[in-house]
């Protein structure tokens, strides 16, 4: 059975730093796409980072550019998202998706749709 676990959300002040990760099993992710999503109460789930299999290439949505990066660890099957300057706006829960498909070198999806595989979603929390 494929489980991805998020870890690493909490309380924070604004201006402050998490580092979420997720640690996926069952099968490897290796050459696959795996990004970050998050939803806010009362909004749709947004994307809000990506990285393509060896983390050659990352994309971000607008909101978090400069402020998130994502990498991850192809041997240990986990993918991060460190946090930085958060703002109160970022306040959602955070999953972990990946994209089991592969769309050929030049594809950056970051559509709810095109991941297939999920985490339960963490909790982040950041107070003004």
């Amino acid at each position: 059975q494929v489980q991805l676990v998020e870890s690493g959300g909490g309380l924070v002040q604004a201006g402050g730093s998490l580092r979420l990760s997720c640690a996926a099993s069952g099968r490897t992710f290796y050459g696959n796409t795996m990004g970050w999503f998050r939803q806010a109460p009362g909004k749709e789930r947004e994307f809000a980072a990506a990285s393509t299999w060896n983390g050659g290439s990352t994309w971000y949505a607008d909101s978090v550019k400069g402020r998130f990066t994502i990498s991850r660890d192809n041997a240990k099957n986990t993918v991060y998202l460190q946090m930085n300057s958060l703002k109160p706006e970022d306040t959602a829960v955070y999953y972990c998706a990946a994209d089991s498909r592969y769309r050929g070198p030049d594809a950056r999806p970051q559509r709810v749709g095109e991941f297939d595989y999920w985490g339960q979603g963490t909790q982040v929390t950041v107070s003004s």
